[in-house]
């Protein structure tokens, strides 16, 4: 088999063989290089220009490495080449649906990009080159994977605690951010991994030696750091509800067709925005006047479900907006509500090697491990998760109640509003 090298700033040398090759040169995959990773961080972290494309070649980078790692342990045995094949082909496609600038889409409501990718991956150029090359199940095999659906006994290599989605754009997204919090030790977590018997199924699956424990810590750490100072920072935030809100009105007066989101760029989106829905928001994104905090509280100052309608509720939150900004003197548009979608820091379950070959299972309810990862899981999360209130201009919003607000119900906001009531 012949490679190619590809030279990747994080990984150095990536050694991509011919049907990754293949599949690199699909259209869908070279849209990938006009989409931003981490979506508009760049207007905070300038380095942050990096590309879908390049995070999905280092994912099959080190799918290439672990599982060569398996293979000489003696772990694969005799299935293990066509299922290679398969998982390679699955790291490098697992972003293939990816929206313009990243998640932020899928918080209005947009199919989440692993539902985009289904298309993709089963029909055109992609499904071609998998078919002649693989056979003709590949095409649905990798969707599994992608889905976090297969039975394949490496599906946690591609959907799972330890993925190694997430250990490519921790270190990647930390790197080109210029900070030092994404240091995950990427090294001893795939010496760590182990093909072994799920101890509630029997059936094979992608475990970790408990040596490697120290090294899942540091990963749930870099995660928490990056959401943080990153992924969560309020000025990307605040650039990110600005986008939403944008894109919505588009849509909502027919100037753009959800559908068809997914075939935009980065900049083809924002180009077709100007031309079909120019708007003072659209400008001020563009000339980075970023609507700024009017409030903030972390998650962990209200109750368990306080605010998730802000999340979850897309309709809801941008009639709220529009009633506030009423009540604020602002135009609609210039009050923007923000409660990132809720996520879980690390998903926890995960088959453990013990020191003396007892496989146990780590999850959510625990582990005698050296501390209680789920708990501490839980507790950096809601430590990282903000809800936020910005507004074009400068000004300040009575704390107690916003609070009050966004400890209502769905049901309660939609009654207030349908009577007329004030909401501050």
């Amino acid at each position: 088999m012949s490679f190619e090298i590809i030279r990747d700033p994080l990984w150095n040398n990536i050694r991509v063989d011919e049907l990754a090759l293949a599949l690199i040169d699909t259209p869908a995959m070279q849209r990938l290089r006009w989409v931003r990773q981490l979506g508009l961080a760049f207007l905070v972290y300038p380095g942050a220009t990096h590309s879908r494309f390049e995070h999905a070649l280092g994912t099959y980078h080190l799918a290439r490495r672990a599982l060569a790692l398996l293979e000489e342990r003696g772990d694969l045995g005799d299935w293990g080449r066509q299922e290679c094949d398969i998982v390679r082909a699955a790291a490098l496609l697992h972003d293939v649906g990816h929206y313009p600038f990243s998640h932020a889409l899928e918080e209005i409501g947009a199919l989440h990009h692993e539902e985009v990718a289904r298309p993709l991956v089963l029909r055109g150029a992609i499904a071609d080159v998998l078919t002649e090359r693989l056979g003709a199940e590949a095409p649905e095999r990798i969707m599994a994977l992608v889905r976090g659906e297969s039975r394949s006994p490496l599906q946690r290599l591609i959907s799972g605690s330890l993925d190694l989605d997430k250990l490519d754009y921790l270190r990647r997204d930390a790197a080109m951010c210029g900070v030092s919090y994404g240091d995950v030790d990427v090294d001893r977590l795939l010496n760590s991994l182990a093909l072994v018997a799920d101890p509630a199924t029997g059936e094979p699956t992608v475990g970790i030696a408990e040596k490697g424990l120290s090294a899942l810590e540091s990963l749930l750490f870099a995660k928490y750091q990056m959401y943080r100072n990153v992924y969560w920072h309020h000025a990307v935030r605040s650039a990110t509800a600005m986008y939403k809100r944008l894109v919505d009105d588009a849509i909502g007066v027919g100037a753009l067709d959800a559908a068809t989101l997914a075939a935009f760029t980065d900049e083809g989106l924002l180009l077709d925005l100007a031309r079909r829905a120019p708007s003072p928001l659209l400008s001020a994104l563009r000339e980075r006047r970023l609507y700024k905090r009017a409030f903030e509280a972390p998650a962990g100052e209200l109750s368990p479900n306080g605010g998730e309608w802000i999340a979850d509720e897309r309709e809801l939150v941008v009639r709220v907006e529009n009633q506030l900004a009423r009540e604020c003197g602002l135009a609609p548009g210039e009050l923007l509500l923000d409660y990132p979608a809720k996520t879980q820091m690390l998903g926890l379950d995960l088959p453990v090697v013990r020191r003396y070959g007892e496989i146990e299972r780590l999850t959510a309810e625990g582990w005698a491990g050296a501390i209680h990862l789920p708990k501490l899981s839980d507790e950096l999360y809601r430590s990282a998760r903000w809800l936020r209130v910005f507004t074009a201009p400068r000004l300040a919003l009575d704390p107690k109640r916003i609070v009050r607000l966004a400890e209502m119900t769905a049901a309660e906001v939609r009654s207030a509003l349908g009577a007329g009531e004030a909401l501050l």
